[in-house]
């Protein structure tokens, strides 16, 4: 008896101390997890919606709708068809500073579409699909701005909840129409999320870009009868893109040089008048992809002169690198922590293995772990976003959450296929809670907005944001992955 008597004792202290490492949470922050959980079915059908309907960059129509409907019967004063987008808006609620943004995408990318299986199976083929997981993005960061939205309501957090319906990051870049329209212009900071096989407070920046076309205009004649009246467009071209693969040699290891031939003539008989390249340059930072810019440039020149035809660039858009805020990510992270681990069914876990199987990639199921703060890269790998662009106007805090599992393609099926399920659902709820407590964190704390803005300005340098893009409204895009 008197050894029972001291195992449970034992237990007893265990337990206590078990419950004494979960620090407590304010009234504010459990009221948003308490937000979420109550809105948690209204945003997994939301989105399941913007899933379903998968369109891509500019043709969102139904998406934008979905989510700023949603935001108006929530009480959000909606504008809508902004920056001379029609899929982009803001819902706003509040008045006064500090003026707290998030951010929300949800457009598809084109011909992979997808069953909620973990085998290829197109749900419409040759539509588009989630590959990128934005139909959660917009509709998780949606229901953090709910969540506060209810604290300001009931008078408990003072300032403005803003959350932007932001179109066609993976094409025309929609944030950049908008940052050059001053949407932006106004936020003390600004928070987004993104999908990802990991949960971690990102301290990673990304990779600067720059889209234009290079344009050749001959002369056509005669391939046969006189090709000495002709001027070769395609020559111009192609002295251009020998141009290009020469400069591979002499540009540093972080810089990118992609492209893509979009017209090399009609037919082998007359000597074609017209040509046209699509052409991406990256770096790590936006200086170096000014650098190899000018360079091209020059190079897009002397081709004109090497075939004797005009050349013309004209660029498209262009992203900035991420400028990372640490200060953000420590207060986001430690929001993370208090949440906790995402944990998955067997069900899920052999969903996740399934794809990664028929992938060919380990399988290692998935990540629900919250990872530490890592070092930041003074060199990422990766892709481009145009939430860059916002970074060098306001503080930006970004946090990942997985939503698929590792070692399959990302931009692909895999991806299309979890966001339509729990495996993507349960990413979504945890960003919305983790967004949602550290904006209670910002709304209340005004040191830490004051750290946030330093860290900001210190690594901005005193530089004055001017978009890549040119004056006009979006053009509806080609469709692209970036």
């Amino acid at each position: 008896m008197k050894k029972l008597f001291t195992f449970i004792l034992i237990c007893i202290s265990i337990a206590a101390v078990s419950q004494k490492k979960k620090p407590a949470v304010n009234a504010n922050k459990a009221a948003v997890i308490q937000s979420v959980d109550k809105h948690q079915q209204e945003l997994i059908a939301i989105s399941d919606k913007v899933w379903a309907y998968a369109e891509t960059a500019l043709r969102e129509t139904k998406s934008a709708k979905e989510l700023a409907d949603y935001a108006e019967a929530q009480g959000f004063t909606v504008k809508r068809a902004l920056a001379g987008m029609p899929t982009a808006f803001t819902a706003e609620y509040g008045s006064g500073k500090p003026v707290i943004g998030i951010m929300g995408e949800f457009h598809a990318l084109p011909v992979i579409s997808q069953k909620a299986q973990p085998t290829r199976e197109a749900l419409n083929q040759g539509a588009a699909g989630h590959g990128c997981g934005h139909n959660l993005f917009g509709a998780g960061s949606l229901g953090a701005a709910v969540a506060i939205k209810e604290l300001i309501q009931q008078g408990k957090l003072k300032g403005t909840i803003r959350f932007y319906g932001t179109p066609a990051e993976e094409a025309v870049g929609g944030k950049i129409y908008m940052a050059r329209d001053g949407l932006f212009a106004d936020l003390d900071v600004c928070l987004d999320w993104h999908p990802d096989v990991e949960i971690a407070a990102s301290t990673q920046s990304s990779q600067a870009i720059i889209d234009f076309i290079v344009e050749f205009k001959g002369k056509a004649a005669h391939a046969a009868a006189d090709p000495w009246n002709g001027r070769s467009a395609v020559d111009g071209l192609e002295a251009f893109t020998d141009g290009v693969n020469m400069l591979r040699e002499h540009v540093k290891p972080t810089v990118r040089m992609h492209y893509a031939i979009m017209n090399g003539g009609d037919v082998p008989n007359v000597v074609p008048e017209y040509a046209k390249i699509w052409m991406w340059i990256r770096d790590s930072k936006r200086t170096g992809v000014a650098e190899v810019f000018e360079r091209v440039k020059e190079m897009a020149k002397g081709a004109g002169m090497i075939a004797g035809v005009e050349a013309k660039v004209t660029v498209q858009t262009g992203d900035y690198e991420l400028l990372v805020n640490r200060t953000g990510a420590s207060a986001l992270q430690k929001n993370l922590e208090f949440l906790g681990p995402i944990t998955y069914t067997p069900e899920e876990i052999a969903f996740a293995k399934k794809i990664q199987e028929v992938q060919g990639g380990e399988q290692t199921g998935l990540d629900g772990t919250i990872h530490p703060l890592k070092e930041t890269q003074e060199n990422p790998a990766g892709g481009s976003t145009d939430v860059g662009d916002i970074s060098w106007i306001v503080p930006e805090i970004t946090l990942l959450a997985t939503t698929a599992p590792a070692n399959t393609a990302w931009h692909g099926w895999s991806v299309v296929a979890c966001g339509g399920m729990s495996i993507g659902h349960k990413g979504m709820v945890l960003a919305a809670k983790s967004l949602a407590m550290t904006m209670v964190d910002l709304f209340e704390n005004e040191q830490l907005r004051k750290d946030v803005r330093a860290e900001f300005e210190q690594r901005r340098g005193g530089h004055v944001y001017k978009a890549y893009i040119p004056y006009g409204p979006a053009p509806v895009p080609t469709d692209m992955k970036k």
